[in-house]
């Protein structure tokens, strides 16, 4: 590999191949999410075995046959042979394919406040679809037995199931599912495939909704938005200390990346895990949350997620319910108008308060919707604000 840092004009943060993989290292590879697990409504799928190389979108060759991949920040050189650090990017002959097109080693039927999207079409159901393969390395990872294995060793162990863009968008329409969700791992290393599905979608009335770490170069991202309709963004901590230590990755590119989408106009969510004793004093919360208000805001939902011991993170306890509560006050406090705790089931910060009137006009247990009291013109019910979301 590589190991010199991009030359040239860029307006991303780059980082060598060695130095993602030192801090990869000691990160480790992530925790476990059910595998290929297919949903009832979608009996047509078939177990797969070739399918999955198609060139990359965002390359360029250099000299020697190597290329560069420019699709994310770490702008991985590769050799003939060699993969990028998501492990499912890799040079052939002085060409760059993915090898996870129409891969599928996850895919379910989700109600969408699972992604969470609670201002998205709620109430509604998605498509759900992931692949093998990531390009950061979380400790707490949820997805790990997908998102660090390479398709290999998935495929290995008979869970890719084929699922073309077509078949995929073919089998939302035949079951009313307004939704394809890109999650699990993250889409951004199967960008190919999100792509093509998504740009389908939109031509076939079927809504594409990116649930991402964040770490995507400008110009993937601008090709990309015309098909997407929402994206959540998971925050994992609001440091570069934190980043480098938790995820092998880097802040600043997540930051660049929520502000660009929400000057493409997209529909944004994001999510922080609260991991007790790491990533929930006050002051980082607070931080965050007054930049998500003068970057975003103050109608952008935050969910602060309770955090469950997983993966490399099995000697913290779960996220105490006090904590929540605090990071919740702590955003509010900070102009914040939609905040929400989510992975506690029963509790009533789930549920969606108008921010004039204070009473609840989405009330929920878990991902289940109990009462509405929006307008069809997206206003509260009982005094008329205005209640912001794709409704």
């Amino acid at each position: 590999m590589d190991e010199k840092p991009v030359e040239g004009k860029n307006d991303e943060h780059t980082m060598t191949r060695r130095e993602f993989l030192k801090r990869a290292a000691l990160v480790g590879a992530g925790a476990a999410v059910g595998a290929a697990g297919l949903s009832r409504l979608l009996p047509s799928a078939q177990a797969g075995s070739t399918a999955g190389v198609r060139e990359a979108m965002h390359y360029q060759r250099l000299s020697g046959g190597k290329v560069r991949c420019t699709l994310c920040p770490w702008h991985c050189v590769t050799s003939n042979g060699q993969r990028g650090a998501c492990r499912v990017r890799e040079n052939r002959s002085g060409k760059y394919y993915t090898l996870v097109y129409g891969e599928a080693a996850a895919l379910h039927v989700d109600p969408i406040e699972k992604k969470p999207l609670f201002h998205f079409m709620p109430g509604s159901w998605a498509l759900s679809v992931g692949t093998a393969g990531c390009n950061i390395r979380c400790k707490d990872c949820q997805n790990w037995d997908i998102s660090q294995r390479t398709p290999e060793e998935l495929r290995a162990e008979s869970r890719l199931v084929s699922m073309s863009p077509q078949t995929l968008v073919s089998q939302a329409r035949s079951n009313n599912i307004p939704v394809i969700a890109y999650t699990y791992n993250e889409p951004i290393v199967f960008y190919e495939y999100m792509h093509d599905t998504a740009k389908l979608g939109r031509q076939q009335g079927i809504k594409s909704v990116m649930i991402s770490n964040g770490s995507i170069n400008r110009e993937p991202m601008l090709e990309l938005a015309p098909y997407l309709d929402a994206v959540k963004i998971d925050l994992k901590g609001f440091s570069e200390e934190f980043y480098r230590e938790y995820t092998a990755g880097t802040l600043e590119p997540i930051k660049t990346t929520i502000k660009r989408l929400v000057a493409l106009g997209k529909w944004l969510e994001i999510v922080y895990l609260v991991l007790p004793t790491v990533n929930d004093d006050a002051d980082t919360i607070r931080a965050m949350s007054e930049w998500l208000v003068k970057a975003v805001g103050p109608y952008v939902p935050l969910h602060f997620s309770r955090f469950f011991p997983a993966y490399r993170l099995k000697n913290l306890p779960p996220t105490p319910v006090e904590t929540l509560r605090n990071c919740r006050h702590v955003a509010r406090q900070a102009g914040l108008k939609y905040v929400y705790v989510g992975n506690l089931p029963g509790s009533e910060l789930a549920s969606t308060y108008c921010y004039s009137c204070g009473k609840i006009v989405i009330q929920r247990d878990g991902y289940r919707i109990l009462s509405r009291d929006i307008k069809p013109n997206g206003t509260c019910r009982f005094c008329g604000a205005p209640i912001h979301g794709a409704w």
